[in-house]
């Protein structure tokens, strides 16, 4: 059975997908840590002062690639997993704060070292070297709003992050087409996608990620 990414800027559906894909394919999701975050609604609803003052872009992302370099490693090892959001993604986040001043770039120096030394331990595991699949959701820039709205996360709905939210979309294809190359891609083109509500779509969905996963064939 194979390991999937789901990928996507947030709010997008990943979890959904992931759970689809996880029931159609009889295997666990691995969620990424959010309910139980203690610093991403301190990232939200930090002032600038506070961000610069306390580095909560620097400590969210360390706890980010602590919590998900556990994940990647319990999922490939039992070999049959759907992860929400991997490790690959998030340096594309860290890099975005960076590009916005808000990861300082001895931070960032420190944050890649870590990343590298954790990538390098996951591509020494006996079990698997690499996902088989990312599946990446895209939407237009009004359906990832429109979508955070729905979702109704208090710390994520401040007027405030539109723009946050725009730079981290603005980049997102460039980081999947040009720097992620762990696996094959799968595009899911979430504006007219409804997993949730429409069997239809979920049938859809179901039926190219097991196309592309017999595209791309076995992985060592």
């Amino acid at each position: 059975m194979p390991v999937i990414c789901v990928g996507g800027m947030i709010g997008i559906g990943k979890t959904s997908v992931a759970e689809l894909l996880a029931k159609e394919l009889g295997s666990a999701v691995f969620y990424e840590s959010v309910e139980d975050n203690p610093i991403l609604p301190l990232f939200y609803t930090a002032s600038p002062e506070e961000i610069q003052a306390k580095r909560y872009p620097f400590l969210l992302q360390l706890y980010f690639l602590q919590t998900r370099f556990a994940s990647i490693k319990e999922a490939y090892k039992q070999g049959d997993n759907v992860l929400d959001r991997s490790i690959y993604e998030d340096w594309y986040f860290a890099k975005v704060n960076h590009d916005l001043g808000r990861i300082s770039s001895l931070e960032m120096q420190v944050y890649e070292g870590l990343l590298n030394e954790m990538m390098r331990e996951i591509d020494g595991l006996p079990y698997r070297k690499a996902p088989d699949l990312m599946v990446y959701l895209k939407a237009d820039f009004d359906t990832v709003l429109h979508r955070i709205g729905l979702r109704g996360r208090d710390f994520e709905q401040d007027e405030s992050l539109v723009e946050y939210y725009r730079t981290l979309w603005a980049g997102y294809d460039d980081w999947v087409h040009k720097h992620y190359s762990a696996s094959d891609v799968l595009v899911v083109d979430m504006n007219h996608t409804d997993v949730v509500n429409n069997p239809e779509d979920a049938a859809r969905v179901v039926q190219e990620v097991k196309a592309a996963l017999a595209a791309a064939g076995p992985r060592n």
